[in-house]
C-alpha cells in the first residue's frame, strides 16, 4: 500500500512544472496547471482531500486568492459547505476587514468580508502553494479576526526550504505534496 501511495504521489509531482527565473530571478516556480489541466490528476488530487476531511467537522472553507479558489471550490462543493474567498485589496465589494503581510514578492493585503464566518464556526482554509508561510497566516488572522477557528491549513503543494510551516506552527498543516 504504501508503495502505491509514493507512485501515486511521484505521479503528481511530475505534473508540477518547474519554471526557473519567474517571476524573479533565483525564484524556482512550482507550475500546477499541467497538474489541474489533466481531469484525472486533479480528480486524484480533490480525492486525497477528501479522505482527509470529509470527517472532519468543517463549517466552511476559505479560499486564498486565487488559485486556493480551485482547490477550496471544488472540495466545499463535494462537502456542501460554504465557500469564503479570501480576496487581494479593492476585490471583495462589501464591509471588509484586511491585513497587510509580508511575502516573499513584498507587501500584500488581504481582505475577508466582515460578515464571512459566524463566531465559533469552524474554517478548513485551503490554497495551492505554502512557500513563506505569509499569505496563509494572514487568512488565520482575518478568520479569527471574524470571529472563526482555522482548523487546519490545507495545500497541493508545501515548498520545504522556505519554512512556512515553521511559520505556521500554531496551526495544523497539511499538504499532499513537497518540495526542498
Amino acid at each position: 500500500m504504501t508503495f502505491l501511495l509514493q507512485s501515486t504521489l511521484s505521479r503528481l509531482k511530475e505534473k508540477v512544472r518547474t519554471i526557473p527565473d519567474f517571476p524573479e530571478k533565483g525564484i524556482l516556480y512550482r507550475d500546477i496547471t499541467p497538474l489541474i489541466g489533466d481531469g484525472q490528476f486533479f480528480r486524484l488530487v480533490m480525492m486525497i482531500f477528501l479522505e482527509r476531511y470529509q470527517r472532519r467537522k468543517i463549517d466552511k472553507i476559505a479560499a486564498i486568492d486565487a488559485r486556493g479558489f480551485i482547490f477550496a471550490g471544488a472540495l466545499a462543493h463535494i462537502l456542501g459547505i460554504g465557500l469564503i474567498p479570501i480576496r487581494k485589496k479593492g476585490k471583495l465589494p462589501h464591509e471588509t476587514f484586511e491585513v497587510t503581510y509580508s511575502s516573499e514578492y513584498g507587501l500584500n493585503t488581504l481582505t475577508i468580508h466582515r460578515d464571512a464566518v459566524a463566531k465559533g464556526e469552524q474554517v478548513l482554509i485551503l490554497d495551492d502553494v505554502l512557500a513563506t508561510g505569509g499569505t496563509a497566516e494572514a487568512a488565520t488572522r482575518l478568520i479569527e479576526r471574524c470571529g472563526g477557528t482555522p482548523i487546519e491549513l490545507g495545500f497541493l503543494i508545501e515548498l520545504r526550504g522556505l519554512k512556512g510551516k515553521e511559520r505556521l506552527s500554531r496551526y495544523p498543516v497539511y499538504s499532499i505534496l513537497q518540495f526542498p
